[in-house]
């Protein structure tokens, strides 16, 4: 895809969508000044929320000639910001069910993404903002173990991410951000576990169905090979509030506690199994009581690398997401696990 046609797509159906706060015109004319020599030349991309361009990951992609063609909804005032997407022509909508939310906060980025509008938009993740979104749209989201790139937040639980349609389309992303990018192919099939609840989620029965299934689809198919021993962890919540509002010591016993579980899961297994949200997209009401980001703000926490993948749909036609999460620094292995992975959890629609 060309800047060009990227422009003509947000402008045919961002209208409908409100997936971009601002889109700059000016990319077409800048996208026939990049040398062809570089290794992303003239590739569209789009930047999560209004300071997007300023962030590392868009600084670096640019440097590899990629094109940014405007910068995407985050929450607005007055609402969640792990849910909702406000846009230049209103709220952010879940493409495949208007009616329903795309996640968030990279709410934008998940549905430029998912329409097609673009094919790599950055976002960030603190505690499921790119995860969320990934799996209610229906397309790939990567968190990268926290620290590894540079990030404003200043608590430590953000991490820079990215959403792309595929797994192998992010390759891209990860080899520009990441210094001394170097190719690994895990051994399959990996080692794995599953949890469907980490031990205190209130899982949808039928999202927690979708996402087994593809994990079966998985073990069949030779990718992964799963140790069926129950995984837990503590439930997260309180702890990482507590570091959101400056008082980590507040959650420190069950940080540590979680932290040594993990560690002591990722020395058998190359990959733990979840589904990405326990519940799926919810009415642009809101979500009630239900904690979106109760499966993945435990890994912004502990700060492992995580990526949501698309593992099918809800009988009611809503996206579910499985997640891949990996031991720190995996980052570019979990990426080609999500590769392989991605083959065999095929999206069909009911």
């Amino acid at each position: 895809m060309t800047a060009e046609q990227a422009l003509e797509r947000i402008a045919r159906l961002d209208p409908a969508l409100s997936a971009f706060i601002e889109v700059w015109g000016d990319a077409a004319s800048s996208s026939r000044e990049v040398s062809p020599e570089l290794p992303l030349a003239g590739m569209p991309f789009a930047v999560k929320g209004p300071l997007g361009i300023r962030s590392y990951a868009a600084r670096r992609l640019i440097a590899a000639g990629a094109v940014p063609v405007g910068s995407t909804a985050v929450p607005g005032p007055g609402t969640y910001w792990q849910t909702w997407g406000l846009g230049a022509h209103g709220r952010t909508v879940n493409p495949w069910r208007p009616d329903r939310t795309p996640g968030g906060s990279s709410a934008g980025s998940a549905v430029a993404v998912a329409a097609g509008m673009v094919g790599l938009a950055t976002g960030s993740d603190g505690a499921g903002s790119v995860r969320i979104p990934a799996a209610w749209c229906g397309v790939f989201g990567l968190k990268t173990t926290n620290g590894l790139l540079p990030s404003p937040d200043r608590t430590g639980l953000a991490s820079a991410g990215v959403l792309t349609r595929t797994a192998a389309d992010a390759r891209a992303y990860l080899r520009c951000v990441l210094d001394g990018y170097a190719e690994v192919r895990p051994p399959f099939p990996v080692r794995a576990r599953w949890s469907p609840d980490l031990g205190f989620a209130r899982t949808d029965p039928e999202v927690e169905s979708v996402a087994r299934a593809a994990v079966e689809r998985l073990v069949s198919a030779g990718v992964v090979r799963l140790d069926e021993r129950p995984f837990a962890l503590l439930d997260p919540r309180d702890a990482w509030q507590a570091v959101r509002r400056g008082q980590p010591s507040a959650g420190s016993a069950v940080r540590a506690e979680n932290d040594r579980r993990l560690d002591a899961l990722f020395t058998e297994a190359e990959l733990l199994l979840t589904p990405a949200t326990p519940n799926r997209p919810h009415g642009h009401e809101g979500p009630g009581e239900l904690y979106s980001t109760a499966l993945t703000w435990a890994f912004n926490l502990s700060g492992h690398p995580a990526a949501s993948i698309p593992a099918g749909f809800t009988s009611d036609g809503c996206p579910a997401g499985l997640q891949l999460v990996a031991a720190r620094g995996a980052d570019v292995s979990l990426l080609e696990m999500a590769v392989a992975a991605e083959r065999y959890t095929i999206m069909v629609r009911p």
